[in-house]
């Protein structure tokens, strides 16, 4: 009998320490899962502080949670600054990023698609090439760039900020991937009712695409936004400047307004926090789709 009881009681005892292992390392998470979280959350929570306090309370000695005053007063000033306009600012970084966005998208889906799919003896060769044109940096091609865009009168324009960027050797790249993994069969049906190349493309392959267009989409605007240095060199007049460059402009060598970049990056990070929230359940889904495939 003693032998007996002692056989069931040590299972108990082992089943009751793997409870406790199991409660610990789950505290553990959680503890390590807020922790991160609120690292996370340290420079919004300091982003949002200094847009809404005086130069004096941000570079201050005595530091506090939140100024005793909150200054949305600056929220006008921002806007009613004669040196920058940053409402146009803010309309050209939207015009830019939404018709860069569906311009890469439909070059670039075409151009992937075409490679995935038009049999063509030389086409390996051609999409080497367009992964070749990844290893070069960016800043190796501003020159020819500019002149090319300045032959043509576009600089200060929306078409010298948008045009020259429409063609990304990582989204074709990423669509003709994409592409070589989608289902055969949709299309060989479309064209056995007629339809070409284009018309699969079209109604076949777009509509059951919209998720891996939704991500690539996401992740285009994103870099449109936030993008400076092209901009930076087309946009010479202030009434072409985007919000990037409409940021760099509150320091010089002179002053630094730190209240008004604060309370601009508070305000130009708002539509990428909306756009991502819309469009976050696609993304990753987007992405999982790729198929990377030779």
């Amino acid at each position: 009998m003693d032998g007996r009881k002692s056989d069931t009681v040590l299972p108990r005892k082992r089943g009751r320490r793997r409870d406790r292992r199991g409660v610990i390392g789950n505290t553990g998470l959680y503890l390590a899962t807020g922790i991160a979280t609120l690292l996370f959350l340290v420079p919004f929570y300091l982003l949002i502080r200094n847009s809404l306090s005086t130069d004096a309370e941000i570079t201050g000695e005595n530091w506090k949670f939140f100024p005793t005053h909150l200054q949305w007063g600056n929220i006008s000033e921002l806007f009613d600054d004669p040196t920058v306009p940053f409402a146009r600012s803010l309309w050209n970084s939207a015009v830019v990023g939404v018709l860069h966005t569906l311009g890469t998208l439909l070059v670039c889906s075409l151009a992937g698609y075409g490679l995935a799919r038009i049999p063509y003896k030389h086409a390996n060769k051609i999409f080497y090439a367009v992964l070749v044109t990844l290893m070069v940096p960016a800043a190796v091609t501003f020159v020819p760039s500019f002149v090319l865009v300045s032959s043509l009168g576009w600089v200060d324009s929306l078409r010298g900020l948008i045009v020259p960027g429409l063609f990304s050797g990582f989204t074709c790249f990423l669509f003709r991937q994409y592409f070589l993994g989608f289902p055969k069969e949709l299309e060989e049906a479309a064209r056995v009712d007629g339809l070409g190349y284009w018309g699969a493309y079209w109604r076949i392959v777009v509509p059951n695409s919209l998720n891996f267009f939704a991500a690539l989409a996401t992740i285009t605007f994103i870099s449109g936004w936030n993008a400076f240095l092209w901009p930076l060199v087309i946009g010479q007049d202030p009434q072409a400047w985007t919000v990037q460059v409409a940021l760099s402009s509150y320091m010089t060598n002179q002053t630094v307004n730190f209240h008004l970049i604060f309370m601009a990056t508070a305000i130009s990070i708002l539509p990428l926090v909306f756009v991502f929230l819309f469009l976050q359940r696609w993304l990753v889904q987007g992405i999982a789709q790729t198929g990377i495939k030779g």
